[in-house]
């Protein structure tokens, strides 16, 4: 939640304001009705489709060449051209062209594209337990254990769950 709240969140019914310090992540149910703005919804417009989010996780592997990131995802060639282009449209890969003569191009994460990253993991752990029978792969981090994908406050260190979060407007 980036903290956006609707317009009309100061006329919501609740007598204490959703976004005042210690107000818990419950009280944003009270806001009026309507479509609120939220920085999930935006991310979705970019990145909120099957082949686009596989083709992120085919580069975060190191493929780079669009037959490759074609064949591992199982993407059709037009469907595959098109998410691309919206995703390099939306700075989050770029093109590299590494053949003049055809011109061919290899795609490549952005910055904006390697922060995807830790969401892409935390895709993957979640399917890993709720959508598969058993993992297809297991992530090892170079301390040789299996990977596993913990949300903690970069300021304190403690975990970071719902109830920990309390919605606040941007300063």
């Amino acid at each position: 939640m980036d903290g956006n709240l609707a317009d009309g969140a100061a006329q919501h019914a609740a007598d204490a304001d959703p976004t005042s310090p210690d107000v818990p992540l419950d009280r944003m149910a009270q806001l009026p009705l309507g479509p609120r703005p939220c920085s999930i919804a935006a991310a979705l417009d970019v990145l909120g489709e099957r082949w686009s989010l596989l083709a992120l996780r085919e580069m975060a592997y190191g493929v780079h060449r669009f037959a490759k990131i074609a064949g591992f995802t199982g993407a059709s060639r037009d469907i595959l051209a098109d998410r691309l282009r919206k995703l390099e449209d939306a700075g989050v890969v770029e093109r590299r062209q590494y053949s003049e003569h055809p011109p061919r191009f290899e795609y490549h994460l952005t910055q904006s594209g390697r922060e995807l990253f830790p969401v892409l993991l935390a895709l993957r752990t979640w399917g890993d337990k709720w959508a598969v029978e058993a993992p297809a792969l297991d992530l090892r981090h170079t301390c040789g254990h299996s990977v596993d994908v913990e949300l903690r406050c970069g300021r304190c260190g403690d975990a970071v769950t719902r109830a920990s979060l309390t919605p606040a407007r941007p300063r």
